[in-house]
């Protein structure tokens, strides 16, 4: 077989020795790199099935659909790969704020300056910017989800889990729990606090889908401050 022409298969490309392959995710429109994750068989599979971007999360070792609790999929255009067939290119049409967990709309947001120093871009780094605090954030992220709700936009997750059985929800938020307790127990910062998010992002959404309003709470909380 002539692997500089020919249309290989998911078993023929160049898997590496955990049976992962890095993916380059790119804007299909405008050439913007947007992020790099890693997918193995299955996960591509899938996301050639579904249309929809599915990668392996090497430090938490399980699937995740980009997109999967922000709303901000990654639709697949196309899928390249480059001529070792070791490395994928995902065309795709990034969708809501972007595809970095930082808020900026591509993960590559920073400049490396001379001597090595990492410098910002015109994309301000999110951990210099003026930090919103977490009552506007989660104010913010309570009104996307009522909209998810009144909208029910096709193919979006936040919209299956208000309108389908509620003990698929609620077994999400138990598995986001565990997961913040794995993270901590191990002592990861970085990783606790993105399981910490997950678990408040699917709280909130039992929150919109029980009518608990963020006043609610508040209150509550307020009155426990003894």
């Amino acid at each position: 077989m002539d692997r500089e022409r020919a249309d290989l298969s998911i078993d023929d490309l160049t898997w590496n020795s955990d049976g992962l392959l890095p993916a380059i995710v790119q804007q299909h429109d405008t050439g913007e790199v947007l992020m790099l994750a890693w997918v193995d068989a299955p996960a591509l599979r899938r996301t050639l099935d579904e249309g929809r971007a599915w990668y392996w999360s090497r430090s938490r070792a399980r699937y995740w659909m980009k997109g999967e609790t922000s709303g901000a999929v990654q639709d697949v255009v196309d899928v390249l790969y480059d001529c070792d067939a070791d490395t994928l290119l995902l065309l795709v049409d990034q969708k809501g704020s972007g595809a970095c967990h930082t808020g900026e709309r591509t993960c590559f947001y920073r400049r490396l300056g001379a001597g090595g120093a990492n410098t910002a871009t015109d994309a301000a780094p999110a951990e210099d910017a003026a930090q919103p605090s977490l009552g506007a954030v989660i104010e913010d992220l309570y009104a996307l989800l009522e909209q998810r709700r009144r909208d029910l936009p096709e193919g979006s997750y936040t919209a299956k889990l208000l309108t389908g059985p509620q003990d698929k929800l609620l077994k999400k938020v138990a598995e986001e729990a565990g997961e913040v307790i794995i993270a901590a127990r191990d002592g990861d910062h970085d990783q606790t606090r993105y399981e910490i998010a997950d678990l408040l992002y699917h709280v909130l959404v039992v929150m919109v889908r029980e009518g608990v309003e963020p006043g609610d709470l508040a209150a509550e909380l307020a009155g426990r401050r003894k």
